[in-house]
């Protein structure tokens, strides 16, 4: 008699839902056992996922643009107040990041590599989505940098990376009342008042 249960293959985003669910439960990234698991080849894996590191900077931003989204949809304020409350409300979120934090700390350098790196696709996507909410505060005449707005929105992305990442960049613990610091630094950059 013939088996008549429905055999499902894993799929692209079985991979990716899978290696998430490692990340978000704070576990090592074992691509090995991600395809063990699934039921295919390492190299079928990797020709989903390409390599890790691109891997890893899809896990992240699939957590980091909703909490973006989200910020820009629940933030107070207009012009000048909007953004640095959106740059406040997305970093303390990023600060307070079990999973992010545990990857820090577990490898800071290669993490450093996929959050930070200039060639990182998820630092790239960091800027481009702050650039958005630049430009929309621009168009709607809110806001009126003197500088250009996509290099205003990667210093505006350091600054965040500078306050969440200390203890990676400086070697120091981070601390919430740096974040305070860094809204302020925001907040002149876009030609608001530092009071």
């Amino acid at each position: 008699m013939a088996d008549n249960k429905p055999s499902t293959r894993a799929t692209p985003m079985d991979a990716f839902a899978l290696a998430r669910q490692y990340w978000l439960d704070c576990q090592k990234l074992n691509l090995g056992a991600i395809a063990e698991e699934l039921g295919v080849s390492r190299a079928t894996l990797f020709r989903w996922i390409g390599n890790k590191d691109l891997l890893m900077g899809e896990i992240i931003w699939s957590a980091y643009k909703p909490t973006v989204l989200t910020a820009r949809q629940n933030c107070p304020g207009e012009g000048v107040d909007y953004v640095v409350n959106v740059f406040r409300a997305v970093n303390h979120a990023v600060f307070g990041s079990a999973p992010l934090r545990h990857f820090l700390q577990a490898d800071g350098q290669y993490a450093l590599s996929i959050l930070s790196s200039r060639s990182s696709t998820f630092h790239a996507r960091m800027v481009e989505i702050n650039t958005d909410l630049l430009m929309q505060e621009v168009d709607k005449g809110m806001i009126n940098p003197s500088m250009k707005v996509e290099s205003l929105s990667y210093f505006m992305v350091r600054i965040g990376e500078s306050c969440t990442f200390s203890e990676m960049i400086m070697g120091q613990k981070p601390d919430l009342s740096q974040l305070e610091d860094a809204c302020t630094a925001v907040r002149i950059l876009l030609g608001g008042s530092s009071s």
